[in-house]
């Protein structure tokens, strides 16, 4: 009998911390790490998701911009904390997409991170300016195919979403356009206006204010189905492009190592948060269109953007300086 007690309660020992941890859990504020500075629109996600958040798990979220490296310094600073569940970052297309697929970079977004969930996401819309004589993509090819090395296309810079999927577009068409990287999205949209470049693959909430105005022609949006600010809009698989789905994202995750029963917690949560019926209404500010998700599916979703991107990043020759 002293045996069979001895080995329960070792089992005890063993089984007990984990369901306390999930007992107790948060029973202190939780820094959640935003990759660039504040104010913009990958911030204010952030802000509004934690708040309605931190009101469901009993604890505020404290909100952390640390912008560099094109979320290099984030990246880093979250994948080296504890595994405990009190730093998370918000992951989003660049940190765990596009950046690793075209720069060298010191952190594994894959084996360094766990995926908590999902956000949300918001289409790219390939837009040209005014004067271009195309209100389809077909005519928008055919026009590119007529007038060889005239046609310039803008970026938010190298290596960016709007840089890669204007190259998928160039790889999925045989077209060539010229790249104008630029240094963010509103001097390329400036020069887009004024027909210094002649298209570009904005993200739609940069995009839409310009498009409202008449001063700028919506061809397609990217994405499995049309964008509620564009019903009228094509989705790019709609125009025959199958497989063109690319997104700006953004997701919760944390350093490698937390316990399943915290990402459990955490993850329920946050999908209770999006599913808000007001939630979608907050985010319509950023285009952004709630898409919650398991953990599992979440981190297959990141595997599978950074091989579409390093893929594309092969094949087009695009290998960033560190």
């Amino acid at each position: 009998m002293r045996r069979r007690q001895l080995l329960q309660a070792a089992s005890a020992a063993v089984v007990l911390p984990s369901l306390a941890v999930a007992q107790v859990y948060p029973s202190r504020p939780i820094r959640y790490i935003v990759p660039v500075a504040a104010g913009g629109g990958n911030d204010m996600i952030a802000r509004v998701v934690t708040e309605r958040w931190g009101a469901l798990l009993g604890q505020t979220f404290v909100v952390e911009n640390q912008s560099g490296g094109g979320g290099v310094v984030a990246s880093m600073n979250t994948a080296r904390a504890a595994p405990d569940g009190y730093t998370l970052m918000q992951g989003y297309v660049a940190t765990h997409g596009t950046t690793p697929a075209t720069r060298r970079i010191s952190y594994d977004p894959i084996k360094q991170f766990t995926p908590i969930g999902m956000i949300g996401a918001t289409p790219n819309v390939l837009v040209v300016n005014t004067s271009v004589p195309a209100t389809t993509v077909k005519d928008f090819i055919a026009y590119v195919k007529r007038n060889p090395g005239k046609v310039n296309y803008g970026s938010a810079g190298q290596g960016s979403l709007t840089h890669l999927t204007m190259e998928l577009f160039k790889q999925e068409t045989g077209v060539f356009m010229l790249h104008i990287p630029y240094r963010g999205i509103a001097p390329a949209i400036t020069d887009l206006l004024g027909g210094q470049t002649q298209a570009m693959f904005p993200g739609l909430a940069a995009a839409l204010p310009q498009l409202r105005a008449g001063r700028m022609r919506a061809l397609a949006v990217t994405g499995k189905s049309r964008s509620p600010p564009l019903k009228d809009v094509p989705t790019m698989e709609e125009v025959g492009f199958k497989g063109f789905d690319a997104m700006q994202w953004y997701g919760s995750v944390g350093p490698a190592g937390i316990p399943p029963d915290i990402v459990k917690h955490l993850n329920e949560t946050q999908v209770a948060v999006l599913k808000a019926p007001d939630m979608r209404e907050k985010l319509a500010g950023e285009a952004v269109e709630p898409w919650p998700m398991s953990p599992e599916q979440f981190g297959e979703y990141i595997r599978a953007d950074i091989a579409r991107w390093t893929a594309l990043a092969k094949a087009r020759n695009i290998q960033l300086e560190d």
